[in-house]
């Protein structure tokens, strides 16, 4: 009976690159996976898998019973349902460890890196499998997504150099140009229904025994959004109340700016103005350099609940 590899609910294209790469490095080492993911995938999700070649990994919400491994998350709420009721045989992740305990050994490789396919190439390594060209091609673009072309701050020399060894792999000359082709696709918006924006790559966090829902959407240009902001802070509204929450924020994040307006809809007035230093109006900030939820949202946030 094979494992499976799956990511976070609502997967982005890392978490779905990471199934399907971790799946392939552990069938060549004589562990039979096969890739999963817990939702639908986004628009660069599938432009990365239609220009490599692959199907979509199946789609597969209850585990109760089956062995897996988990890639680019380790925080209950962002994986699996029944997670407690399946056997976890490992962790394969790039943020900040979460609240996933086991009751037996398992293998971890957490690594504080851009993206989780820069710890799988780590992998591959280690274990002297060959990459096969086109999931080099796809874990390439996905260190591209996550670093955002190496101008997010959680990009490190060891992401940089597995762009270009991944690129040399799967024979692409200008990962960057590529890169550039993904985020255009990232930023066609036009015409896409303000939920499934809003949950394009939307986490949910526990801080403090508090619910609080994180979406971002990453465009070139950031006056595409300018027709749809009431729109989308009404969906938070709505979000918030559906999901019990305490707060709900989109960051929409210029990558030529390298900064972001984040809307916020939350119980408390001055969220942003306690985690970053800057008050809303009419709940929505703008903040010059903030690329990352992970490195640069999330920590300060939690930090302020905790407090």
């Amino acid at each position: 009976m094979p494992a499976y590899v799956v990511g976070h609910k609502i997967p982005d294209s890392d978490s779905i690159c990471s199934a399907i790469a971790l799946s392939y490095l552990k069938n060549a080492i004589g562990e039979e996976c096969v890739p999963a993911r817990l939702g639908e995938l986004s628009p660069e999700t599938l432009f990365i898998l239609d220009k490599f070649g692959f199907e979509q990994p199946e789609l597969k919400l209850s585990y109760a019973g089956e062995s897996l491994y988990i890639v680019d998350h380790s925080d209950r709420v962002q994986g699996p349902d029944d997670i407690d009721d399946a056997t976890i045989l490992g962790i394969i992740d790039h943020h900040k460890l979460g609240d996933i305990t086991t009751s037996t050994p398992l293998e971890c490789w957490i690594r504080p890196v851009g993206c989780t396919n820069t710890i799988i190439k780590m992998m591959y390594d280690f274990h002297g499998v060959e990459i096969p060209a086109n999931i080099a091609g796809a874990m390439m673009c996905a260190i591209l997504s996550d670093t955002v072309i190496f101008k997010s701050p959680t990009c490190t020399t060891a992401d940089i150099k597995c762009v270009e060894a991944l690129a040399e792999i799967a024979g692409i000359e200008d990962p960057q140009a590529l890169g550039m082709e993904m985020f255009k696709v990232k930023s066609a918006v036009e015409g896409t229904p303000i939920r499934d924006l809003v949950l394009r790559d939307f986490k949910d966090f526990d801080m403090s025994g508090n619910k609080v829902g994180i979406g971002q959407l990453e465009v070139i240009d950031l006056a595409i959004f300018d027709e749809m902001k009431d729109d989308l802070h009404a969906d938070l509204a709505a979000l918030k109340e559906e999901g019990g929450r305490h707060s709900v924020m989109l960051l929409l994040t210029d990558i030529m700016k390298e900064g972001s307006e984040i809307l916020v809809v939350s119980d408390d007035d001055d969220l942003t103005a306690k985690a970053y230093g800057k008050a809303t109006t009419e709940g929505r900030v703008w903040i010059d350099g903030i690329m990352s939820r992970k490195k640069q949202v999330v920590p300060p946030l939690q930090d302020s609940f905790a407090g």
